[in-house]
C-alpha cells in the first residue's frame, strides 16, 4: 500500500483518477485506523478473514443453489405423483368410496389422498416472499396439472396441504413437507461451520505457539534497550525467528564485552592521570602561597571535575542493577543537596512514587539537570508525574534560557555555547549530553524546551 501511494505521487494523474486517489487514500488511512497493530490479531485476521469469506459464499451461491434445485425437483416428483393419480380419477371408473386411490397413494406414495364434495376453494392466504415450497409446488401444479389448486404451506405443521379441484369433487391431498423441499441442507452448514471453528481453534493455538518467541525477542530487546537484565531468554520457535533470537544475543554479548573493555580500559586511564594530578598536588603543597600557586591549584581542581565528566560520560553507569527507586524521595535528596549548595531548587511529584530504574544513574542525570538550571537561574522548580507507565521528570529555570536553533548542539557531548565561555563559568560541556545518554538508556529521551519561568525547560520521558 505504501508502494502503491509512493508510486501515485512519483507520477501525475489525469483528472479523472484524481478522485479515486484520494477516495484510496481515505479509505488506507481509516483502514489502519480501525485494523488491530498487534502481531498476533493481524495473523489471525489473515486465517480468519479468507475462512469467513469462503463460509460466506458456499452458504449464498452453493447452497441456495442447491436448496432451489433439489427443492424444485422434489416438488416437481410430488406433483408428477398427484397428476399420476388426477388421470387415473379422471379416465378410469372408482369405487364409490375411493377405497382403492386411498390405499394407493397411503401404501405406494407416502400421502394421504380424499375426495370431497365440490365447494369453492378457500380464498388463498398470504405467503412470505422466500417460501420456496409454495412457490415449487404451486409453479408445478401449473404446469403439470393446470386446475384450480389450494395449497397451504403456512405454519409449523410437519404436512403440506395440497387442495385441487376437479370436475366434481374436490381432490384434498395431506403430504409431509420433507417430500416437498430438502430437508437436510442445513446439515451441511453445520458440518462446515463446527469444522470451521476447530480449525479456528487449532490454528489459534498453533498461531500463539509461533507468535510468543517473537513476543519474547521484542521483550528482551526492549529490555536490554532500557538498561534492564535480559534472564533466561532462549532462541525457540521457528528457523528465522531463532536466526533473529540468536543474532539478537551475539549483539548483547558482544555491546557488554565492549562496554566492559572500555571500562577497564577507563578504570586504567583514570587511576594513571589522577597519580599525575595527586603528583601536582603534592609539588603545590611544598610551594609558598602565591597568586600562581592559588592559579594553578584552580586548574588543577578544573582538570580533576573535567576528568570526573569523560569517564563518567564514556562510562555510562551501564553497570547498575534496575531497583524499585522512591522517586518523591530521589526529588527531596535533590532539594536538599542544592540548598546544601545556596540554590533554592522547589520539587513536586505526583502519581504512585515507586518506580523502576537505575537510582544512581538517574539522579546523575537530574543532576546535572539541577546544576545547569541553577547555574543559569536564580529560581528552579524540578516536577514529577508517573502515569500510565511513563515517568516525566520537568526541571524549569527563570535563566536566559537556549534558542531553539542552539538546543540541538547544547546535548551534544564537548559543545559549550557562547554564553558560557567566560572564565567565571567553567565545565566539559557534558552535563547536558550525560543527562540525555541516561536518558536514553532508560528508554526515554530528553528534550529542550521554553520554560514558564522565562527561561529553559529540561523535560525527561522514560517508559517505567
Amino acid at each position: 500500500m505504501a508502494n502503491l501511494n509512493r508510486l501515485l505521487q512519483d507520477k501525475p494523474l489525469p483528472l479523472p483518477l484524481r478522485p479515486i486517489l484520494v477516495a484510496y487514500r481515505r479509505i488506507s488511512r481509516f483502514l489502519y485506523r480501525i485494523m488491530p497493530k498487534g502481531l498476533y490479531t493481524r495473523a489471525l485476521l489473515i486465517i480468519v478473514v479468507p475462512i469467513l469469506v469462503l463460509q460466506s459464499v458456499l452458504a449464498v451461491v452453493f447452497m441456495e443453489r442447491h436448496y432451489e434445485l433439489v427443492s424444485q425437483r422434489m416438488s416437481d416428483a410430488v406433483v408428477r405423483e398427484i397428476a399420476s393419480v388426477v388421470y387415473v380419477l379422471e379416465n378410469y371408473p372408482q369405487d364409490p368410496e375411493f377405497l382403492k386411490i386411498e390405499t394407493l397413494a397411503r401404501s405406494a406414495l407416502g400421502m394421504s389422498m380424499s375426495l370431497t364434495p365440490l365447494e369453492p376453494l378457500p380464498p388463498p392466504a398470504p405467503k412470505p416472499y422466500f417460501d420456496v415450497i409454495d412457490q415449487g409446488l404451486s409453479r408445478a401444479i401449473s404446469q403439470r396439472i393446470g386446475k384450480p389448486f389450494w395449497i397451504d404451506t403456512v405454519g409449523r405443521s410437519r404436512y403440506v396441504e395440497i387442495r385441487i379441484q376437479l370436475e366434481d369433487s374436490i381432490l384434498r391431498i395431506f403430504a409431509r413437507r420433507s417430500q416437498t423441499f430438502a430437508s437436510n441442507s442445513h446439515i451441511f452448514l453445520v458440518w462446515m461451520v463446527s469444522t470451521s471453528f476447530v480449525l479456528i481453534v487449532i490454528a489459534m493455538l498453533f498461531l500463539r505457539n509461533q507468535i510468543r518467541p517473537i513476543v519474547r525477542l521484542a521483550s528482551a530487546a526492549e529490555g536490554f534497550g532500557k538498561g534492564r537484565p535480559v534472564e533466561e531468554f532462549r532462541p525457540s520457535g521457528a528457523r528465522e525467528v531463532r536466526q533473529a533470537s540468536q543474532a539478537f544475543i551475539e549483539m548483547r554479548r558482544r555491546i557488554e564485552r565492549q562496554m566492559e573493555q572500555r571500562t577497564t580500559m577507563l578504570a586504567g586511564v583514570s587511576h594513571d592521570l589522577r597519580t599525575v594530578l595527586t603528583r601536582f598536588r603534592l609539588q603545590l603543597a611544598l610551594l609558598d602561597d602565591t597568586p600562581e600557586r592559588d592559579a594553578m591549584r584552580k586548574d588543577i581542581d578544573e582538570m580533576s571535575h573535567m576528568l570526573e565528566d569523560y569517564l563518567a560520560f564514556a562510562r555510562g553507569d551501564g553497570d547498575e542493577d534496575v531497583q524499585i527507586t522512591d522517586m518523591d524521595l530521589l526529588l527531596e535528596e535533590l532539594e536538599e543537596e542544592a540548598e546544601i549548595s545556596g540554590h533554592l531548587v522547589i520539587t513536586r511529584f505526583d502519581g504512585p512514587p515507586d518506580v523502576r530504574l537505575r537510582r544512581l544513574a538517574f539522579k546523575r542525570c537530574l543532576s546535572n539537570l539541577v546544576t545547569n538550571a541553577t547555574k543559569f537561574g536564580t529560581r528552579v522548580e524540578v516536577s514529577g508525574k508517573f502515569e500510565d507507565g511513563w515517568l516525566t521528570i520537568t526541571v524549569d529555570d527563570d535563566g536566559p534560557g537556549i534558542a531553539p536553533d542552539d538546543r540541538e548542539a547544547a546535548v551534544r557531548a564537548f559543545q559549550r555555547l557562547d554564553r558560557a565561555r567566560n572564565q567565571d563559568q567553567s565545565g566539559s560541556g557534558l552535563g547536558l549530553a550525560i543527562a540525555r545518554d541516561i536518558s536514553r538508556s532508560h528508554g526515554g529521551e530528553l528534550y529542550l524546551e521554553d520554560s514558564p519561568l522565562g527561561g529553559l525547560r529540561a523535560r525527561i520521558r522514560i517508559p517505567a
